[in-house]
Order: structure tokens, then sequence, then C-alpha cells
């Protein structure tokens, strides 16, 4: 007998003390080097996109990689490799915790669209009360004090 799962994961997490420290210049090649990440431990990216102090993926992950790993896995990673390229000077590292949300595949094509339309929707929105809304949207029970 198969086993069988669809999971797609909303995954947002911000850089350290959420300072703007991604250049939107260079925004894109850390979105292909993350992606590269996801797709080298068998996920499946829908897409990936962000600010100058955060970072939404939606992705599936391989069934046998656990969501903290893969996460941890992200960061550490981009962290090096950021800091390796010298094309984010300001950038120290990412914030310590993340938010990730799961959807069904029928909310695909909607989360898509949220994520790739962040430049707009931050143009009326700032980062603190996305991430709130998100988090209550979801039914996600969070202290105001350790979110941010």
């Amino acid at each position: 007998m198969n086993s069988y799962r669809q999971i797609l994961y909303h995954i947002v997490f911000c850089t350290y003390n959420r300072e703007n420290t991604i250049p939107p210049e260079q925004q894109e090649g850390l979105y292909k080097y993350i992606w590269g990440i996801i797709t080298n431990r068998n996920g499946v990216v829908y897409q990936i996109n962000g600010m100058e102090n955060h970072i939404h993926i939606l992705s599936d992950l391989h069934p046998t990689v656990a969501l903290a790993d893969f996460i941890k896995e992200i960061k550490t990673a981009s962290n090096l490799w950021m800091k390796q390229t010298g094309k984010y000077p300001e950038f120290v590292h990412w914030s310590e915790g993340y938010c990730a949300l799961t959807y069904t595949y029928r909310d695909k094509a909607m989360i898509v669209n949220y994520i790739k339309n962040q430049k707009k929707h931050h143009r009326h929105v700032a980062f603190e009360d996305e991430y709130r809304d998100l988090l209550e949207e979801n039914g996600v029970e969070f202290d105001e004090q350790y979110i941010f």
C-alpha cells in the first residue's frame, strides 16, 4: 500500500530585528538560491517573494524532511551564501523564529498570488500587521511579546 499526502506550507521568516537588509536588486538572486536549496531536498517550490526584511515561501516538502529541519537548512545555507557573495552587506542573519501555515492544494493559486504581490501589499500594510493577521486568520495562538 502506498502513502499519499499533499501539504502546502506557507513559510514566513524575517531578517534579524526585521531590518531592511535584503536590497531590492539582490532579492531575485536570493530567491533563486533558496529555490535550489528546496529542490535539492526533493521539495517543490510554488512561489518565493518578499521584501527587504522578510521572505514568503510556498512549498511542499518531501515527507522524509521535518519542517523545522527544512527551515533551519534554508536559513543556515542562505545566511552563509548571503555573507559569502558580499551582495548583502547590511545582512546580519535571519531572525530566530518563523511562521509555517498549511493550506490545501485548492488554496494554492490564492497563496501564490498573495506572495507574488508582496510589493503591492506592503504599500498599505506593515510587516508586523501582516504577520499578526496571518496568525489570527489561521487560528494560531500567540503572545504578542514573543512575535516581535
